[in-house]
């Protein structure tokens, strides 16, 4: 079992569904999918290329566009908390003030302990050269502030790929939609290193591959299941606009 399925809240969902009876099922299955992708060899350190492929439902016969990323990763290990992905100081920042959000991302992983030798943002920077973290254990863990995902997508990361996660930060990942956290099944965080070239592309039965284009290594990525739609949307409320449960933000 996945953490997306042991950890989406589905009494948040059923809550939105009671609103509008006749609205599609909150829960896009994907049964099948179509994805192509032909990169180009990266061209500077801080380079990230977004590929956008469009995987469709064969339930509801909607196209789903799904992010796949190539860029730099920056690796961390065991038990990784929220005050060292952002310290407490700035929890008074405002995430829906475009300046406090951008502020965020440049302190985004500033609390890492000093053994970590390389800043996940440079000093006087705003953004990450890194669009992919990978991690270890128990990703996450510490307090329920939605500021964890919300710096590090503000940072310019796209993709968190750790062992485990700590409950309330994958489902903060999965209701803000700010970055895409994904289970490895083997402990990637040791054989990669900080500054490798990686891909993260999506498969036909919903699972995702981690290509290590530096160590010429590939890895199998646990399905995200029914929080992917959620991500995929930009979050719980963009989601459930989009299914017609809540009324669009243009109607409200």
């Amino acid at each position: 079992m996945t953490t997306s399925q042991r950890f989406l809240n589905p009494t948040l969902f059923k809550s939105l569904a009671s609103s509008n009876k006749n609205s599609p099922s909150p829960f896009l299955r994907l049964k099948s999918a179509s994805t192509t992708f032909n990169f180009k060899p990266l061209t500077s350190s801080s380079a990230t290329i977004i590929t956008r492929a469009a995987v469709s439902s064969s339930d509801s016969g909607e196209s789903i566009t799904r992010e796949t990323f190539h860029g730099l990763c920056f690796v961390l290990k065991d038990n990784i908390d929220t005050d060292q992905i952002i310290p407490a100081e700035y929890g008074t920042l405002i995430p829906s003030i475009p300046e406090d959000r951008e502020k965020l991302g440049s302190f985004a992983l500033n609390g890492l302990p000093k053994f970590y030798n390389e800043r996940f943002v440079e000093p006087g920077e705003m953004k990450s050269k890194y669009s992919v973290i990978i991690g270890g254990d128990n990703f996450g863990c510490g307090s329920s502030r939605e500021h964890a995902p919300v710096c590090l997508g503000a940072a310019g990361a796209k993709a968190v790929v750790a062992e485990s996660y700590a409950r309330i930060f994958f489902r903060n990942c999965v209701a803000t939609g700010e970055i895409f956290p994904l289970e490895s099944e083997v402990r990637i965080c040791d054989e990669c290193k900080t500054g490798d070239v990686v891909t993260i592309e999506h498969k036909e039965d919903g699972s995702s591959l981690l290509i290590n284009h530096t160590t010429r290594k590939e890895y199998k990525l646990k399905p995200l299941g029914d929080a992917g739609p959620v991500i995929d949307a930009g979050g719980i409320f963009a989601y459930a606009r989009k299914a017609g449960m809540i009324p669009s933000a243009s109607s409200a």
